[in-house]
């Protein structure tokens, strides 16, 4: 589940936030019904102000975005994909430890 800090995108606004940023781009696949999904968000909230900047932090709710989950193959919550030039350049699947997340932007930057 998303935290405060990460912009929340469906669908309709996918291709603008991520597709078209000039900024790489880390999104969150997730749930709200989904547990790990809450740990991971806190997580990721905690590190937007590291990147500002560098990087944007978006969730997507597959549930409200089933176009876009599908669009990326998404079948297991939570799910990370980090973008660059609106093109997947890495992924992560579960709720994985900071280091794992600091490592994929890592490539990205």
């Amino acid at each position: 589940m998303a935290g405060d800090k990460m912009v929340k995108v469906d669908d309709r606004t996918f291709v603008a936030e991520v597709d078209k940023s000039a900024t790489p781009v880390l999104v969150d696949f997730g749930a709200t019904w989904c547990g790990p999904c809450r740990a991971l968000g806190a997580t990721l909230d905690s590190m937007v102000d590291g990147y500002a900047g560098r990087v944007k932090f978006c969730y997507v709710d597959i549930q409200n975005a089933p176009m876009t989950a599908e669009r990326f193959s998404v079948r297991s919550v939570p799910t990370l994909v980090v973008f660059k030039k609106g093109a997947p350049a890495g992924s992560l699947l579960g709720a994985v430890p900071k280091t794992k997340i600091e490592q994929l932007l890592a490539t990205v930057l």
